[in-house]
């Protein structure tokens, strides 16, 4: 079996049957309630997707569809490019940049963007694979295809995938591939950058004259807007048949995985219901958490705050003004009308591990939530001076009388991006499987917390290595009882910066020793989720 990866346009989430412990509805956020509720421009056919070469960064031929096609739009698009060449460009040069989104940090080393690469075969294999573990590990991560011509933050790059495929007789492949986002069709149609950076390009006075000239250009139709403006950088899921790539920003993204090295469309996803939920404030949600019967949504104090760029500054700020909450909502319930929310001061969790529902004694419903609380909460975002802290902690809401607790797990230890055996997502685990995110942003290993006895068991990648998110797959006698036990193995990227090699590292979770490790052929950034898909769910895969 050989995957590679091939690319569709959303929208993709499906209106067809949730898998158990799965959410029944995506969640719409709200803000400013006051005002009125701009609906979104209908997504239409996108257009047809655009393989990129491995050696070319862009395409060379000019995507006609995106080409000024009249008089007017000719000289609009004339004025605008003046506008940006003589005078935001040369303003951008000068504009003193926070190391936050500096492009000379944040593309520095082992975050610097590659080229795609396609389907190379008979990887060295250290080691053997474990039978269990038949079918295509997949993480996504930023990758921007140009240069940057402003600020650049981690989050700004376009969406890449990268896959290692696990066959029979150790035998493995590799291959990346970006995401055709509208976003990225089009500027590799025109070949330049046209859409503002969601956080390294708005800041400050600069940032509006961005907003403003995309807008000119989106009002005279020189650029689409209407089909999403997203990267699907972020998250990986494989969902109703379906791998989706997903960001913050946008609808996801279907991602077909075959072997023939082809792209194709797939026009028949459909978005299901949405449920609006009211925030005061624009608030930056990059997770939630779902129970048996619960929907988990934070509303903590890193906020968007246009004002802060009028001021000339970044409009990602923390809002020490703002009580951090959390909002509990039926997946049953068809509107934000029974919401519970309740206030968790000080907390900022951008991660959320799992979520799962416990009953008192006296007939209180409490929802216990396991994440990793970050301070300062702004971090990601903004230049400190405080040092980085993200603790493994245990949020208890009680549904009854709106209290809350809250206490570290680990203490003195930076973990992030935890996971837990997904087939147990929604309900209690014992087990969880995080990134030691030290020296920040860089991980040196994972770290294996049981939440029963408190235990912390540590695989460090040694001098000069680096990971980032693992991941955990059930061993399949587990995938077929859903125990709740370590009988699985972790895996994860890793980077060899002073053997400047990368691969891809497999433990055994019960003793948290290497069992296999296997050398890829093309240097993999570090980047974010990711996800396994087994061979038998490539089988059932919907085009």
């Amino acid at each position: 079996m050989t995957v590679s990866l091939h690319f569709t346009n959303p929208p993709a989430t499906s209106n067809l049957k949730n898998p158990t412990h799965q959410p029944l509805f995506p969640t719409k956020i709200l803000t400013n309630p006051s005002k009125k509720v701009l609906t979104p421009p209908k997504i239409t056919t996108p257009p047809p997707p655009l393989l990129l070469p491995p050696s070319q960064p862009q395409p060379i031929e000019p995507h006609h569809e995106f080409l000024p096609k009249n008089p007017f739009q000719k000289l609009a698009a004339s004025f605008l490019d003046f506008i940006e060449t003589s005078l935001l460009l040369p303003l951008g040069k000068d504009q003193k940049l926070s190391k936050t989104v500096d492009p000379t940090v944040q593309l520095a080393g082992n975050f610097a963007p590659v080229h795609e690469c396609p389907v190379q075969h008979g990887l060295k294999v250290e080691g053997h694979i474990p039978t269990s573990l038949r079918g295509v590990y997949l993480r996504n991560g930023a990758n921007p295809m140009f240069s940057p011509s402003g600020g650049h933050h981690l989050f700004d790059g376009d969406g890449m995938i990268h896959a290692v495929t696990l066959e029979s007789n150790d035998k493995a492949s590799y291959s990346c591939r970006y995401t055709r986002t509208s976003r990225l069709v089009q500027e590799a149609a025109l070949g330049r950058p046209i859409f503002p950076k969601p956080i390294g390009e708005l800041h400050g006075h600069l940032g509006l004259a961005r907003l403003a000239l995309f807008s000119a250009r989106a009002g005279t139709g020189l650029v689409d807007g209407s089909r999403g403006v997203g990267v699907a950088n972020a998250g990986l899921v494989y969902f109703n048949g379906r791998l989706l790539a997903m960001s913050e920003d946008d609808l996801p993204y279907h991602v077909k995985m075959n072997g023939d090295g082809d792209l194709e469309n797939d026009r028949t996803g459909k978005k299901s219901r949405d449920v609006e939920v009211t925030l005061q404030q624009p608030t930056m949600i990059h997770d939630f958490a779902i129970t048996e019967n619960y929907v988990i949504l934070p509303d903590h104090q890193v906020v968007f705050k246009l004002s802060e760029m009028i001021r000339g500054k970044s409009p990602v700020i923390h809002d020490k003004n703002k009580v951090s909450r959390f909002g509990i909502l039926s997946k049953n319930d068809m509107d934000e009308s029974n919401i519970h929310w309740i206030e968790v001061p000080n907390c900022f969790c951008f991660h959320l591990c799992n979520a799962w529902e416990e009953d008192y004694d006296n007939g209180d419903k409490i929802i216990v939530i396991i994440g990793s609380c970050m301070n300062p909460p702004d971090s990601i975002f903004n230049d400190n001076d405080d040092p980085f802290q993200s603790e493994l902690s245990e949020i208890r809401l009680n549904l009854r009388t709106g209290k809350y607790s809250r206490r570290v797990i680990v203490e003195d230890m930076n973990l992030e991006v935890g996971q837990v055996n997904m087939q147990l997502l929604g309900q209690k685990t014992r087990f969880i499987y995080l990134a030691i995110a030290e020296p920040w942003p860089k991980c040196s290993g994972i770290a294996k917390v049981d939440l029963q006895t408190g235990q912390v068991n540590k695989f460090m990648y040694g001098t000069g290595r680096f990971g980032g998110e693992p991941f955990y797959v059930p061993a399949k006698e587990s995938m077929n009882t859903l125990k709740d036990n370590d009988d699985g193995f972790i895996m994860g990227f890793v980077r060899d910066e002073e053997r400047v090699c990368s691969e891809l590292l497999i433990l055994k979770a019960s003793n948290m020793m290497q069992v296999a490790s296997i050398r890829l052929p093309a240097r993999v950034p570090y980047g974010f989720h990711g996800t396994f898909v087994s061979a038998e769910d490539l089988k059932e895969q919907r085009f």
